[in-house]
């Protein structure tokens, strides 16, 4: 049989169908009515990955991936609905160490499973090789993160960013991303000169919340993306989902244009359209791009003609990336300047910038 996957639902219908699915993806399948059935189950069938439902009754969700992640951190992909209680529980789950969700079927699930079914095992089948910690204990929260917002040098004023004065830091993170940038981005400080645009493969309802979660963790602002707005120092702008994140140029000034999804590009918010843009408006040498973990390709070629045309580029890892995928795509196209852990990028980035 192939990997094992144990499927978490209070739903026998939802447990039926999911697991059938799986199933026929070749995958070895088992079924748990709740979070205390999933803890058990883990320790004593070690799954490779296992799909959790959030909301159950005698244990939920979240509590069951607590007690895997300090028993047997297993690979976990949340089984999520878009709603933004939704996407709260999802992104706690995330920084608690899941490496990813799918949105949880509405209406008639038989038919609602057909329209998740190719994102599911491919979700599932990444996760299979993914890497994953052990839940940090409240202790282990970075010295920045536990630190108040320097409110004063978070309010940028009046200053605008042009095409010839400062710069970009440009980052593309897909599968395990969340927690990922939360690792990374509490890690830059207050006086980073240059604006930070992230693009994170996301839905509509997840960014928003996303971003004022990690406002709450930096010591730089942090904000979801705008339709059109000036990008100003002291910010991280997060990409919104459901459309892509470009930059452009306004009497001189450099902006942040969200455009309607593409059909020429498989993943949005799109980490080459970002990319792209940037390099028409922007000098390359005045560019930064980091590749963070995730599957596919989305933002190599890109970031690899940033680097061809004398940008610097960060890939992360394989010793940290949960999915080396995109790094990988970055380093094996000679678009990697350096090749670091997700622990030291924040610092390499501070002191390319000094």
């Amino acid at each position: 049989m192939g990997k094992k996957v144990l499927v978490v639902d209070d739903s026998a219908l939802m447990r039926k169908h999911i697991g059938g699915l799986l199933k026929d993806a070749g995958f070895e399948t088992f079924l748990a009515r709740n979070g205390k059935e999933a803890v058990e189950m883990v320790i004593e069938v070690r799954p490779d990955v296992v799909t959790l439902d959030i909301n159950m009754p005698e244990m939920d969700g979240l509590t069951a991936l607590s007690q895997i992640m300090t028993a047997r951190p297993t690979p976990t992909i949340m089984v999520s609905s878009l709603t933004n209680k939704g996407a709260l529980a999802t992104l706690e789950a995330m920084a608690m160490g899941a490496v990813d969700y799918v949105a949880k079927p509405s209406g008639t699930i038989s038919l609602s499973i057909d329209s998740i079914a190719d994102s599911l095992v491919a979700k599932v089948q990444a996760a299979a090789t993914a890497q994953v910690k052990s839940l940090r204990t409240r202790a282990q929260v970075t010295v920045a993160q536990m630190q108040p917002k320097p409110v004063a040098l978070r309010a940028p004023g009046p200053r605008k960013l042009t095409s010839t004065a400062f710069g970009l830091v440009l980052i593309g993170v897909s599968t395990g991303g969340p927690r990922t940038l939360e690792e990374i981005l509490p890690l830059l400080p207050a006086s980073l000169p240059w604006p930070v645009l992230v693009v994170q493969h996301m839905p509509a309802s997840f960014t928003a919340p996303f971003a004022t979660r990690l406002n709450t963790l930096c010591q730089l602002h942090v904000k979801e993306a705008a339709a059109i707005e000036d990008i100003q120092p002291g910010t991280v702008y997060i990409a919104r989902g459901g459309s892509d994140m470009a930059v452009g140029e306004r009497a001189g000034r450099l902006i942040i244009i969200t455009k309607p999804e593409s059909s020429k590009f498989l993943w949005h918010p799109s980490v080459d359209v970002l990319v792209a843009s940037a390099l028409t408006c922007v000098p390359p040498d005045r560019l930064i791009g980091v590749q963070l973990t995730g599957m596919g390709y989305d933002g190599a070629e890109t970031m690899a003609e940033l680097k061809r045309r004398g940008g610097r580029t960060i890939a992360e890892s394989e010793e940290t990336a949960v999915v080396f995928g995109m790094p990988k795509e970055l380093i094996s196209r000679g678009g990697a300047t350096t090749v670091l852990p997700s622990g030291k990028i924040a610092s390499h980035i501070d002191r390319w910038l000094r």
